[in-house]
């Protein structure tokens, strides 16, 4: 642990929980800013202290190690001479650092606020209903801590570490007790919150799909490599999961394009989300996606992701290649093109003050799009669609504000409803390869017919292991998960999420520029498409990265570790219902 995560939490105790409103998806005083001697002295101002905890200690992790880390790692995404994928990621890097710093911040906000709250002046159901929105938030900041570094400290109450002093010279615990640790919080979650909480807030159901998560990848951390995982963990992850998809009175928006629309920030499907705004009232309080993943000139604030591409892997995944004819393009699957925009998509939901957005007019027509580059610039022949809001118009017409650079009110949805079915499937797969167990196959059906509308249940009599993994991967793409579903078969069969990362085609295209403009040229997207293979195919050259055991634990940064070399030492087994408690 750093003095810099240190400094966090120094300065919250110090202030007392001063807290920056970011967001307006709850009833709030006027003043945004309260201090120790006048805040927490009302119901309004109680449910306020935690409006921090869905934006601002994330900022960070999600500019940083948010899509680097799951979707570069994972094969989802192409970024050429990245680190990430090529699993040459050291402790020098800026993103490791960034990414540990905002999660140790969150612990630090919740931790403190949640002490703070304990002395609130408000009715019990309220300060309650707060409590448990920051142990929930602790738990997800602690989940990928130990997805991402493994063995990590466990930081319980900020107060009591600065008086000891010896926050410089705490030990790593075993992975296995800081998934106990997060278990125990997200029971204290769900014993504090309410079953309905106000829009876009966590309710009990958040907290009891994420403990279900929770289970379901703890079930092999002690799996010593031998391929099976714990049973009572999987009847855990299991059990929660139905309890969600059950008794919550949740469903699934019928169509998956609208879950990553601006007026569906706070659809049930979204059980735990970050809430942004661009307000400014405070720089993080933003979502920065947009301008991390969008294309140069996509909005009229800057962007640059126009190399930061849907991988040649999860092309293939959804069945697709950026070197088929637009107008015979397989189109069975919806979620393809809200994932990815290719060749000949268009989008009625962006641009709407000129509409709708066409990607091919997009690259090539600088009175539509005069801010964009010259043509493709991905080497995949695709880039993001997922997390971008449009043009500021879009912007406006949705939240009633502009956007900024690298701000908009666009939600991230942290843990959806659909998450919940599919590890329900997979859980009660558990052990074997495959279930006929009807509930699994409804629950993976659920998912699967939104996004292909022809699915027929009645010809589902079996669902495997890998065709959950698969629909996980597809159904939450660029969502910072896949890469987490590998960590997690780590745990018990190493060897299997390593051949499947091997097998990855993680390498670009040639000649894709000229296809694309060729064929917008001579007909404004409707001219031959006409594929030259000796100029346009995979790019086979890049060797393939060197796939180890090792890749799935990345490195504490390097300032941690200088300012506590304890971290390089053995972790030690702790307790953790017997050595901390709420």
């Amino acid at each position: 642990m750093k003095l810099s995560n240190f400094k966090y939490i120094a300065v919250a105790l110090i202030l007392g929980g001063i807290i920056t409103s970011c967001s307006d998806f709850l009833d709030r005083p006027n003043e945004d800013s309260y201090n120790d001697s006048n805040y927490y002295q009302n119901d309004a101002q109680t449910k306020v202290s935690v409006n921090s905890l869905y934006s601002s200690p994330w900022y960070d992790f999600l500019s940083r190690g948010y899509y680097k880390i799951p979707e570069i790692m994972s094969g989802n995404l192409y970024m050429g001479q990245s680190p990430y994928l090529t699993f040459t990621v050291n402790g020098s890097d800026p993103d490791i650092t960034s990414t540990s710093n905002s999660l140790w911040a969150v612990n630090a906000q919740a931790n403190t606020i949640y002490n703070r709250l304990k002395t609130a002046n408000a009715s019990e159901s309220v300060k309650n209903t707060a409590m448990g929105e920051c142990l929930a938030w602790k738990a997800m900041a602690y989940f990928y801590l130990v997805r991402i570094f493994g063995d990590v400290p466990i930081v319980h109450d900020n107060s009591s570490e600065i008086a000891a002093g010896d926050y410089n010279s705490k030990y790593k615990i075993k992975a296995a007790d800081v998934y106990d640790y997060i278990v125990m919080t997200l029971e204290k979650a769900i014993e504090l919150l309410p079953e309905s909480n106000e829009a876009g807030r966590i309710d009990r159901w958040g907290a009891k799909g994420l403990l279900a998560k929770v289970y379901l990848a703890k079930s092999g951390i002690n799996a010593g490599g031998n391929g099976k995982r714990d049973e009572s963990d999987l009847a855990k992850a299991a059990e929660y999961a139905k309890d969600v998809i059950d008794n919550s009175g949740k469903e699934l928006l019928y169509n998956y394009e609208d879950l990553f629309k601006g007026e569906n920030n706070n659809c049930d499907e979204s059980l735990i989300g970050w809430r942004w705004s661009a307000e400014q009232l405070n720089y993080t309080c933003g979502n920065c996606l947009t301008s991390e993943l969008a294309p140069q000139g996509f909005n009229e604030y800057q962007s640059w992701g126009d190399w930061t591409a849907p991988s040649t892997d999860l092309e293939d995944a959804f069945g697709v290649s950026p070197l088929d004819n637009p107008s015979s393009r397989a189109q069975s699957d919806t979620r393809r093109k809200a994932t990815m925009m290719m060749a000949g998509d268009t989008y009625d939901y962006w641009y709407s003050d000129k509409g709708g957005f066409d990607y091919l007019k997009f690259l090539y027509d600088k009175d539509y799009a005069p801010g964009t580059n010259d043509g493709l610039q991905s080497a995949t022949g695709a880039n993001i669609a997922k997390h971008l809001y449009g043009d500021d118009a879009d912007h406006v017409k949705t939240f009633g504000i502009s956007a900024g650079k690298q701000s908009s009110s666009l939600s991230t949805h942290v843990l959806r409803l659909a998450d919940v079915y599919l590890i329900y499937a997979e859980a009660k797969i558990g052990n074997n390869e495959s279930t006929t167990d009807a509930s699994a196959i409804d629950a993976y059906y659920a998912v699967r017919q939104r996004a292909i509308k022809n699915t027929n249940r009645d010809e589902i009599k079996q669902i495997t292991l890998d065709q959950v993994l698969k629909e996980r991967r597809l159904e939450l793409a660029f969502e910072g998960d896949y890469w987490f579903d590998l960590v997690r078969m780590s745990y018990y069969n190493v060897d299997k999420a390593m051949n499947i990362i091997k097998n990855q085609r993680r390498n670009g295209y040639y000649g894709l520029a000229d296809l694309y403009k060729a064929y917008y040229n001579e007909g404004k997207g409707n001219g031959p498409w006409n594929v030259d293979t000796s100029k346009m195919y995979y790019e086979t050259n890049t060797p393939k990265p060197n796939v180890t055991k090792d890749i799935f634990q990345l490195p504490f940064p390097q300032g941690d570790v200088v300012y506590n070399p304890h971290l390089m030492e053995e972790a030690q087994h702790v307790d953790v219902r017997e050595t901390f408690k709420y």
